[in-house]
């Protein structure tokens, strides 16, 4: 096994308030087994290793295995993506995964699956917004499911991204719908179809101090909007060019808002030759 059970966090970048308090949610969400924490099967390894996998970017749709190309020895970041899902079963299906995490009791998950089923997975503390500890051109490939919502500014995601990703390389990313943060997501009833907040949402400006303090108090991650400018428009100003996308329920919460419209994108974009 490559290990790193050290889980050093990278100096280069000085974790914000924001970043510290959400790795501390995450490590709680751990503990009550929140269902992005909860590691895949032997049985799913084992058939990743036979050629019978699949993966998530959004809550509910696999994503298409044309997105992947050729994995066979590919070089894969799991970018924010850490839980003991994604990086095992993409590195039993062949390819050299290295997941970077800001939750150490996440990545504590993929280190679950990797001692238990022999993977040769490298594990890495850190943001998603940092990788300044990888060099240029590093992979063939980085995935990044929902989580870029745990941050406040997505421009050094895109530019980091498209600095380690080997030209003709490809990003897969998921993501927020925008306008899922114009509800408020502890309404239920008619209430959960009102629309409530002015975009761009911030947790730390939007909701009132109180509402702010029991959102905390129940250690929910703190969670920010972005639009498609930034989320799309973004990735095409980093250098890439978006070959696909698709849209995604949610499986979390029977939410009233998912009969409306979908509350998740996933997109593939190509780093150009």
């Amino acid at each position: 096994m490559r290990l790193n059970p050290k889980w050093t966090f990278h100096l280069g970048h000085k974790m914000s308030d924001t970043s510290d308090y959400n790795r501390g949610a995450w490590d709680r969400m751990v503990e009550n087994a929140n269902p992005w924490t909860l590691p895949v099967s032997d049985d799913q390894v084992r058939d990743a290793r036979n050629g019978d996998w699949n993966v998530v970017l959004t809550p509910l749709k696999a994503v298409p295995r044309n997105w992947f190309g050729d994995l066979s020895g590919a070089r894969v970041l799991c970018l924010a993506s850490a839980g003991g899902q994604q990086g095992p079963i993409l590195s039993a299906a062949g390819a050299q995964v290295t997941v970077l995490d800001n939750s150490p009791a996440q990545l504590a998950r993929d280190e679950e699956v990797a001692r238990r089923n022999d993977l040769d997975i490298q594990l890495e503390l850190g943001l998603m917004q940092d990788l300044s500890r990888f060099a240029d051109q590093s992979f063939d490939l980085v995935f990044n499911p929902v989580s870029n919502c745990f941050t406040e500014d997505l421009a050094p995601v895109w530019r980091e991204a498209f600095r380690v990703i080997r030209p003709g390389g490809r990003l897969l990313v998921g993501c927020c719908n925008p306008v899922l943060f114009g509800f408020d997501p502890d309404a239920t009833g008619p209430q959960a179809l009102q629309w409530k907040y002015r975009l761009p949402y911030s947790d730390l400006t939007s909701r009132s101090p109180e509402d702010l303090q029991r959102h905390m108090a129940k250690g929910q991650a703190l969670e920010f909007s972005h639009s498609l400018e930034d989320q799309l428009g973004g990735q095409l100003r980093a250098g890439f060019m978006i070959a696909d996308l698709f849209e995604d329920g949610d499986r979390d919460r029977d939410w009233e808002l998912a009969e409306y419209f979908p509350p998740f994108i996933a997109t593939l974009a190509i780093k150009p030759l």
